[in-house]
């Protein structure tokens, strides 16, 4: 039939995403399991939205690894899931992400969105607990990738609200197949490089049994600001600056525990340690004064990566005397990783009924995590190995330092021979690296076959991810390291041209903790599984299936963060050990039960309905039905929906981590108590505060809930043309989130517990820990089109696969109302939700030659404002409140002329478009000043080649 043909080809090419669409073709009639049914049938019979990539695809794309591939998918949201996004340093929920990339699908975040592997679970990421970390899939012995964009709790349970990525391994391979692909950058650094070899022997239908073996190794090398031009955190006439004046000429401060060069004395002459001095003529006291900044120095830029502190936009009047330096040129844009993975699969035909199969598959994934070299500020903590830090008089560049004070600053002069409070960027010291290895690995045996006219399956697996963090560099023991600072042999005063001593840079290295394990975890999942679909009865429009199965798993995590002892960890400067998170082994099991029924109503119309039942330990039962239907009432056209409901339960971490405590060192926090307007200014109560942020785990979280419904519409008026729409709606509710700072304090009142003070009533710190709370809606649609033919001498496939998001919003808390539309806005959470993504792509084959054009398109956004700009008292003369969209194009060229050769070679944002600009700027962690790594792909430019060899 018309409609069979013109379905099989949008299953599996128009619903694909559209710089993969061209491979599709109509597929062999066979009775199939594809993601989001257990019951087998022909393909062209689905009604979910599922997208298949195939070996091919992902061949002729040059695309190097599974983070490249996300990049691609317009369902796929942008969150902090990628190598660029968590590249510098991690803060609240985040921490634990080092080397990770995840899945996002319809920006539900990371942890919502299920990665099965050959339809089984795999472990989640050992230092996270959560997540499945992308890296470790083994991407060249993957036959096709199957993108369920639909919620799937009624068949998968936990996790799958925004959708389910499959990655379905080859099996019955035979020959020997050698590949090798280069990914090169035209400007350095972010390079990847991929080789491969899988090899197979014995035909199951002829010989009885299959062996095969895959081997592959990667590398995606480091790429750093500094090696591209559009970083630049310091654009103060487009909105953008740095606000740490944590510099690698230091900032001078006025400290309260201790009399310094800056102490100053009040009205009636009492001597006033914290507060700094006063220029002649003037009232507001400054601190935070750099002495290149001042009349007559070298000024701030003499230094390479410092400039001018902006204190009109960060509306702090105080530090007009400031330098600032440039994090995000210091940062590291993309995390290096390496991957070495192996696969080894045994398939033993024993009879026609049943086949058994052992499966072993093994990562080992290295990563490091590159950001800035470590800031030293003077502490007032008792506690702090800084406390009380001064450059001593006795320093070579104290009278350097006082002179230029005091020339601005007279009243100063009785502070001459004081020791300098300061805060310095440690450029000497190197930048702080943490390498992490993640050994990851699963263990399969199992079997599928058919009784009568039922087919089944069943198997029995252990995977594991065993992660291990260490320092790799730019971390000090504090009893090597701080006699440094205080005898002044470290010198954090240095003019340009000038370095720091051979003595001093030996005893640096003689301090240095390299080596020193920070952390590590371990994830486990036990599982067993039997599932058994086929006819019940049949009815005039058809055989009614039915699907039945059972899962059992249990799943264990340990978090060792004392490995290193207390005496060690107390010992190394400003090192993020997770001590408080230390976990001896807590687990859970798992039973669930589910079934599936689909019912052919007529020839026109067909209704799948499916229901699961979880039961956890410590949380209880869940049951969770969905219903789906299909129905073409004339060849041209079929219209299809869903409606389920699902869940996700806590994960270990956000249940059983202790708590960590994150001093704030931004300059635009208030206490929310004393100053309404939230705006850092002089007014009463409106001071900068720097509270201790909290994060960690909540032991009394409960499971977040989930409604979702799709209706779509999937044509084909011509054979050479097809579309389709698919409308969607998730809720969720009960969701489990750390709320923002910025969320909290704007709704202090809503939070009082979240607000901790001392007797005073000072604010001391602020409770960001996991919670259930509020409700999130959101609604998007997804469309997509293509269009096939002959042209000149060859055949073409156009197509176009998008996403449109229509709302996102959200409440904190169920008796509050509902805030405004976060679509289109910057938002410092996880995920930012623009308008518009899609991916377009031609493709044109003719003879052994195939080339294909792909635009990735991602829509802007109303930007971040620092607070300057947000208060009104600056507006900077280039200053733009949009963010423009993000279109890069690659183009790619496949030839197959040489027997047994595939040759791929092409070129990757052809236009080497730089990302777009953004004032956004995250003064806790640094990532993305000047571009937002959530969306944009910093590496510009770059060649693909790759070849693939086989022998039969």
């Amino acid at each position: 039939m018309k409609l069979k043909k013109i379905a099989q080809c949008v299953s599996l090419a128009l619903i694909a995403g559209p710089a993969f669409a061209q491979d599709a073709q109509p597929a062999k009639v066979e009775r199939v399991e594809i993601t989001g049914s257990s019951i087998k049938r022909v393909q062209a019979e689905g009604a979910l939205p599922v997208q298949v990539i195939t070996r091919a695809e992902l061949d002729r794309s040059g695309i190097s690894t599974v983070e490249q591939l996300m990049q691609t998918l317009s369902v796929n949201g942008n969150g902090m899931d990628n190598l660029a996004s968590n590249a510098d340093v991690a803060a609240g929920s985040n921490r634990g992400n080092n080397g990770i990339s995840a899945a996002n699908l319809r920006s539900q975040g990371s942890n919502a969105t299920l990665v099965l592997l050959n339809g089984r679970r795999v472990a989640s990421h050992g230092l996270n607990g959560g997540v499945v970390d992308l890296n470790s899939i083994p991407l060249a012995a993957v036959d096709r990738i199957e993108v369920l964009k639909d919620g799937a709790s009624s068949l998968y349970g936990t996790d799958a609200i925004g959708g389910v990525i499959n990655f379905i391994l080859r099996r019955d391979f035979t020959g020997v197949s050698v590949q090798g692909v280069t990914d090169t950058t035209e400007q350095g650094g972010g390079n990847v490089i991929r080789a491969s070899v899988v090899a197979g022997f014995g035909d199951l239908a002829k010989d009885g049994y299959n062996v095969m073996a895959s081997v592959a190794h990667s590398r995606s090398q480091a790429l750093r600001g500094d090696q591209r031009d559009f970083v630049n955190t310091f654009q103060p006439d487009r909105g953008l600056s740095v606000d740490t004046r944590g510099t690698p000429y230091a900032t001078v401060f006025a400290i309260s525990s201790v009399r310094t060069v800056l102490s100053s004395r009040n009205a009636a002459g009492a001597l006033v340690n914290g507060t700094g001095p006063t220029q002649p003529g003037t009232t507001v006291a400054m601190n935070g004064i750099n002495p290149l900044d001042l009349p007559g120095q070298a000024g701030c830029s003499s230094i390479d990566g410092m400039a001018a502190y902006d204190e009109l936009l960060w509306a702090t009047p105080a530090a007009k005397w400031g330098c600032a330096w440039d994090t995000g040129r210091a940062a590291v844009l993309q995390q290096p990783v390496e991957n070495t993975n192996a696969v080894g699969r045994v398939t033993f035909k024993i009879n026609d009924s049943l086949t058994l199969f052992g499966e072993a598959i093994a990562a080992d994934v290295k990563s490091r995590k590159t950001f800035s070299a470590n800031q030293i500020s003077s502490s007032t903590s008792s506690t702090s190995p800084l406390f009380n830090l001064l450059y001593p008089s006795t320093g070579s560049a104290y009278n350097q330092v006082f002179n230029a004070l005091v020339a601005l600053f007279p009243t100063i002069e009785e502070n001459r021979g004081q020791g300098i409070a300061y805060r310095w960027r440690c450029m000497p010291c190197g930048p702080r690296e943490i390498e992490t290895s993640a050994k990851t690995d699963r263990y399969l045996i199992g079997g599928e076959g058919t009784f009568k006219s039922w087919d089944y399956k069943f198997g029995f697996s252990q995977a594991n991810s065993d992660t291990r963090s260490t320092l790799a560099g730019g971390y000090y023991f504090n009893d090597k390291f701080v006699p440094l600072l205080r005898s002044g042999l470290l010198n954090p005063f240095l003019l340009a041209g000038q370095s720091q001593s051979a003595e001093a840079m030996a005893a640096l290295a003689a301090a240095s903790a390299t080596g020193t394990v920070l952390y590590g975890g371990k994830y486990t999942t036990n599982q067993g599984d039997f599932s058994a679909s086929g006819p019940v009865f049949k009815l005039p429009a058809g055989d009614v299936m039915a699907a039945v199965g059972v899962d059992i798993r249990q799943e264990k995590y340990r978090f060792n963060g004392t490995e290193t002892d207390l005496a060690v960890r107390n010992n190394i400067f400003n090192a993020p050990f997770d001590a408080v998170n230390n976990l001896n082994g807590v687990k859970r099991d798992v039973r669930a039960a589910y079934a599936e029924v689909l019912v052919p109503v007529t020839k026109s119309l067909e209704v799948t309905g499916s229901v699961r039942h979880d039961n956890y330990s410590g949380f209880g039962g869940t049951t969770n039905p969905k219903v789906t239907f299909r129905f073409a009432p004339v060849q041209e056209v079929l219209f299809r929906g869903s409606y389920s409901t699902g869940f996700r339960v806590p994960t270990f971490s956000q249940l059983f981590f202790g708590i960590t405590e994150s001093p704030y060192s931004g300059k635009d926090l208030v206490d929310p108590a004393k100053c309404p307007t939230l705006i850092v200014s002089t007014a009463t109560g409106c001071a900068s505060i720097t509270p201790t942020i909290l994060s960690g785990g909540k032991p009394d979280l409960g499971p977040e809930k989930s409604k979702q419904s799709s209706l779509g519409i999937v044509f084909a008026p011509t054979n050479w043309l097809s579309g389709n729409v698919d409308y969607w709606d998730i809720r969720r509710d009960g969701t489990i989130q750390s709320l923002s700072l910025t969320t909290i304090v704007a709704n202090a009142g809503l939070f009082p517990d979240r607000f901790i003070r001392d007797a005073s009533g000072n604010l001391v710190s602020i409770d960001t820990r996991w919670i259930n709370a509020g409700e999130t809606i959101t609604k998007g649609i997804e469309v997509g089109a293509r269009a096939s033919g002959n042209l000149w001498k060859g055949k073409f496939t156009a197509s176009i696969d998008g996403t449109y998001l229509i709302e996102r919003k959200s409440r904190i808390l169920a008796s509050t109302g509902f805030g405004p539309n976060e679509v289109g806005t910057f938002s410092r959470l996880a995920d930012v939700p623009v308008r518009w993504k899609h991916a377009a792509s031609f493709n044109y084959v003719q003879g052994p030659w195939s080339g294909t054009l792909t635009q990735i398109y991602s829509g802007g956004y109303k930007d971040a404002v620092l607070p300057g700009v947000a208060n009104g008292t600056v507006v900077p003369p280039n200053w733009s409140p949009n963010v423009k969209a993000w279109i890069t194009y690659n183009l790619m060229l496949t030839y197959t002329g040489i027997k047994n050769l595939a040759i791929t070679g092409g070129i990757k944002n052809l236009l080497n478009t730089d990302p777009p600009f953004s004032a956004a700027y995250d003064s806790n962690t640094g990532a993305g000043s000047s571009w937002e790594p959530r969306i944009a792909d910093p590496r510009g430019r770059s060649y693909v080649l790759g070849a693939t060899y086989s022998f039969k």
